[in-house]
C-alpha cells in the first residue's frame, strides 16, 4: 500500500484531467478497473460537469530570473483549476492572487477554484513574508476546455445481488492521507475480498473526484444503487498515526454501524463514534434524502480536524506503513464480519442434538478448568448457537450476548453447518 501511495503521490490530480486518468491507469495495474467518461457540460441534478483542466507548468520568477515558486517542486503551489496566465505583475498585484495560512506559517495550503475562472499561487506564509517589492514574471501554462470527468469502477460478484459500496476519491493533488490513503486501502481491500471463497455480498469499488464525481455517478447509477446497496463506506484519512473515528450511517443503527462497534470492542484499538453529520466527504451525497444509502466513513483523523489537512504537511512523512496496515486490519475485520453475519436455523429444533455423535463434544464428562479453557469456551459457544439458531438472531446478536468476537463465533457456526445441524437463511 505504501509503495503504491508513494508512486501516486507526485501526480497532479483535480476533479477532471489527465492526472486522474494516469492515477486510474496505475490502479488498473493492481486491480481490474472499468473507466467511464462523462462529458463537460452534462447536467447532473443541480450541477454541471465543468470543462476539463490540465496543467503543464507554472512558476513565479523575480526580477533576477530566479524562480521563487515552481509547480514542479510541489503541485500545491498552483490554485487547482487556475486559468492560463503569462505576464508581469507588481508585488501588490501578485499578492491578491497568493494564498497562505498565517496560523500555519511553514505549510503550503491547498486551494481550488473549480467553478469560477480565476488563477492563483499558494505558498507558505513564511515565504510570502519574505517577498520584496518589485516586478514578478508569472506563468501558468494550463488549459480549461471541453473534455470529460473520469470515474473508475471495480466489481466483485457475490452470491447475493446485494452490494457493498466502497468509495474513495482521486481528485486531490499531492496529499497522502486525505484521499490517497483511502485509494490504496481500497485496492488492498479488493485483493482481500477477491481471495474470499463464496462471497456472500457483491462489492462495488468506485474511484472518483469528490463531490461532483459522486453526484455524477449517482445521477447515472443512483436508481440501481438504491435498489441493491446494502451498506457502504467512504475511505479517506487512513494513513496517519492517530486513533480511529467512525462516522455512522444516516440511519444510525444500521447493521454496518453495529458491526463496526463490535469489531472495535474486540480489536484492541480505540475508536470514537460520531452520529452522521451532513458535511464531510461523499457519504453526504450517497446519504442525501432521495437515496438515503447506509454509508458510513471509518477514518483515523477526521478531515478538517488535523493540522496537516489540506496543506503540504499531508505528505509521505505524515502517513506511515504501520498506520495503513492497522487500518487494513480493521477494515478486513469489518468486511469479514459483514460476510459472517448470517441468521441460522436448526435442522431439527427440538432439544439439543447429541454433539458427541457429530464429534463436536468430548465423550468423557470431565474438563480440567485450567488446561481445557478452549474446550469450555467452544462448548459454551455451541450451546448458544444451538439455542439461538432460530432465524431471528444474527451471529452478531449471539456474539454480543456472550461477549466474543463474531469471527470466533463464525468458525464454530461453520462447523455446525458442515455437520448439517444448522443452515443459513
Amino acid at each position: 500500500m505504501y509503495k503504491l501511495l508513494k508512486d501516486l503521490f507526485p501526480i497532479c490530480r483535480s476533479i477532471t484531467g489527465g492526472g486522474n486518468r494516469q492515477t486510474l491507469k496505475m490502479l488498473n495495474q493492481e486491480i481490474p478497473i472499468k473507466i467511464e467518461e462523462f462529458q463537460s457540460g452534462t447536467q447532473c441534478y443541480d450541477w454541471t460537469i465543468p470543462d476539463e483542466w490540465n496543467i503543464k507548468e507554472a512558476y513565479i520568477e523575480n526580477e533576477t530570473g530566479t524562480r521563487i515558486v515552481d509547480f514542479q517542486d510541489n503541485n500545491l503551489h498552483v490554485v487547482n483549476y487556475s486559468e492560463p496566465v503569462n505576464g508581469t505583475f507588481s508585488l501588490d498585484e501578485l499578492k491578491s492572487h497568493i494564498y497562505s495560512i498565517p496560523e500555519k506559517p511553514e505549510l503550503i495550503p491547498y486551494a481550488t477554484s473549480y467553478y469560477k475562472r480565476d488563477w492563483g499561487f499558494c505558498m507558505s506564509h513564511d515565504q510570502l513574508e519574505k517577498l520584496k517589492p518589485g516586478n514578478y514574471n508569472i506563468l501558468i501554462d494550463s488549459t480549461i476546455r471541453p473534455g470529460s470527468l473520469t470515474i473508475g469502477e471495480a466489481f466483485l460478484n457475490g452470491k447475493s445481488k446485494k452490494e457493498v459500496l466502497i468509495s474513495s476519491y482521486i481528485c486531490h493533488p499531492s496529499m497522502a492521507n486525505d484521499s490517497l490513503s483511502g485509494v490504496v486501502l481500497a485496492v488492498q481491500i479488493f485483493k482481500h475480498l477477491f481471495m474470499l471463497k463464496n462471497r456472500r455480498y457483491s462489492y462495488r469499488f468506485v474511484f472518483l473526484p469528490e463531490t461532483i464525481g459522486a453526484i455524477v455517478y449517482l445521477f447515472h447509477h443512483g436508481k440501481y444503487l438504491k435498489k441493491y446497496v446494502h451498506a457502504g463506506l467512504v475511505l479517506t484519512c487512513l494513513g496517519d498515526p492517530n486513533s480511529f473515528n467512525y462516522k455512522c450511517t444516516r440511519q444510525g443503527n444500521h447493521e454496518l454501524d453495529e458491526i463496526v462497534k463490535h469489531v472495535f470492542k474486540h480489536s484492541g484499538h480505540e475508536c470514537a463514534f460520531h452520529d452522521f453529520f451532513p458535511y464531510g466527504s461523499d457519504e453526504r451525497q450517497y446519504s442525501s434524502p432521495g437515496f438515503n444509502l447506509p454509508i458510513g466513513s471509518l477514518m483515523r483523523s477526521i478531515y478538517g480536524r488535523f493540522r496537516e489537512y489540506h496543506t503540504s504537511g499531508d505528505n509521505l512523512d505524515f502517513v506511515t506503513e504501520d498506520a495503513l496496515n492497522e487500518s487494513f486490519e480493521i477494515y478486513s475485520k469489518v468486511f469479514n464480519a459483514l460476510e459472517s453475519n448470517k441468521r441460522y436455523m436448526r435442522d431439527q429444533p427440538y432439544c439439543e442434538p447429541m454433539l458427541a455423535k457429530y464429534n463436536l463434544h468430548d465423550t468423557v464428562g470431565y474438563i480440567d478448568s485450567n488446561d481445557n479453557k478452549d474446550a469450555i469456551t467452544r462448548t459454551v459457544i455451541l450451546k448458544w448457537l444451538l439455542n439461538y439458531s432460530d432465524g431471528e438472531h444474527s451471529l452478531l446478536d449471539i456474539a454480543n450476548k456472550i461477549d466474543i468476537s463474531i469471527d470466533q463465533l463464525s468458525v464454530v457456526a461453520g462447523q455446525l453447518e458442515e455437520k448439517g445441524i444448522i443452515y443459513s437463511v
